[in-house]
């Protein structure tokens, strides 16, 4: 472990501290959200209530390591203290809620349930293999090493994406007005925030500095993504199934006159038809 300067490590400090606070506030606000959603995606925000918990539980863990791990020194450096932080919760973590994540995002999909099952079961394979073939060179001090597991792990990755991506487009395809806005930048922002995990991996490959070594060690990007990714997808079902709802409540409205108007001239004629008996 590098030895730090009092601003690093409160910088590492008050990021756990805030994405702690972040995942427990989000987990109720979907907590207290869920009657407010159609019956058929309460499921897809069960699974990010189930995100965020795991996550926030997780992040507490890191952050007592994290303390544990470091010291100030009488020169006023954070020093390590010989207690070893452990990096592997997130991976832990990610092994938990990347699949939840996914199923989240595929229940809200127009998919059958055979075509839904078949997706999801691809998927979660898929982020389970990502993951397990990331943590290796994530602990590795060989760059050879790192670059290889790098590669195997990207098989999986992009896999996932390719799948996201389709499934996504086809569902673009079958909705209009909001919701397909919705969903259209959904998926740019999938594309987009996911693709910072490479990223920050190939960074850590640089290595060869303070700052990098720091970076490998204790990734910050971890605690800024992190938070986003597990938040933003609940956020997105949420908002888009509150809009499905909306439009199907709008739709009913709209069908509603119609349906009186038939119910009361089937009745008129059922009285007339009596009256005349």
């Amino acid at each position: 472990m590098p030895e730090l300067s009092a601003d690093q490590f409160s910088l590492i400090y008050n990021m756990l501290s805030l994405t702690i606070a972040a995942m427990f506030g989000t987990f109720a606000f979907f907590v207290l959200a869920k009657e407010n959603i159609a019956v058929k995606y309460k499921p897809a925000i069960v699974c990010s209530s189930l995100v965020v918990l795991i996550a926030g539980y997780h992040y507490f863990r890191i952050f007592q390591s994290w303390d544990d791990a470091y010291a100030i020194s009488e020169s006023g450096m954070y020093v390590a203290t010989g207690v070893p932080f452990n990096d592997a919760y997130r991976y832990v973590d990610w092994l938990l809620t990347v699949p939840l994540l996914l199923v989240e995002l595929i229940v809200l999909l127009s998919l059958t349930r055979e075509r839904m099952q078949d997706v999801l079961t691809r998927l979660v394979i898929a982020s389970v293999l990502m993951i397990a073939l990331g943590y290796p060179g994530e602990v590795s001090d060989n760059t050879g090493t790192q670059a290889l597991f790098f590669v195997l792990a990207m098989i999986p990755f992009v896999y996932i994406l390719r799948v996201l991506w389709k499934e996504l487009a086809a569902e673009i395809a079958e909705e209009d007005g909001k919701v397909k806005e919705l969903i259209e930048q959904t998926r740019m922002l999938l594309m987009i925030s996911w693709l910072f995990y490479p990223v920050a991996y190939i960074f850590n490959l640089a290595g060869g500095t303070a700052e990098a070594e720091l970076q490998a060690e204790t990734p910050p990007n971890a605690q800024v993504l992190d938070p986003l990714r597990a938040g933003r997808d609940g956020l997105v079902v949420d908002v888009v199934a509150v809009e499905h709802h909306e439009e199907a409540c709008v739709d009913i409205e709209r069908r509603a006159p119609h349906a009186i108007v038939a119910m009361l001239s089937l009745l008129d004629f059922h009285t007339g038809t009596n009256r005349r008996r």
